[in-house]
């Protein structure tokens, strides 16, 4: 039995479509949030000023959407999600994936 499973990236703060998700830290803590254009564009704009003012790190890999791999090998928890779904297994929509569920999930693909 062949099986499709669609990925849809939702906007974490109103629900319509995102178009990518945004990587950011905060005091050592990483982050990373869902957005479509709108609410991308007001996040830029809020953190410009300080963007601008402060100092780059190294290390950090620019980049847009992603899609199945986050860095450090770990799978994208939105298609992470997708699966587990897909297979019948209830994981929040929000929050951190059960460790568990990514090692069912990888032992898939």
């Amino acid at each position: 039995m062949a099986q499709k499973v669609v990925v849809e990236l939702l906007d974490d703060l109103d629900g319509s479509e995102a178009v990518e998700t945004i990587v950011f830290a905060l005091n050592g803590q990483s982050y990373e949030i869902d957005l479509g254009e709108k609410n991308a564009g007001k996040f830029r704009k809020a953190l410009a000023p300080f963007v601008e003012a402060g100092r780059k790190q190294g290390g950090a890999k620019r980049g847009k959407t992603r899609v199945s791999v986050r860095s450090g090998g770990q799978p994208n928890p939105v298609v992470v999600r997708a699966w587990a779904s897909s297979q019948g297994i209830e994981v929040a929509a929000r929050g951190r994936v059960p460790a568990e569920v990514i090692t069912k999930y990888q032992a898939a693909h």
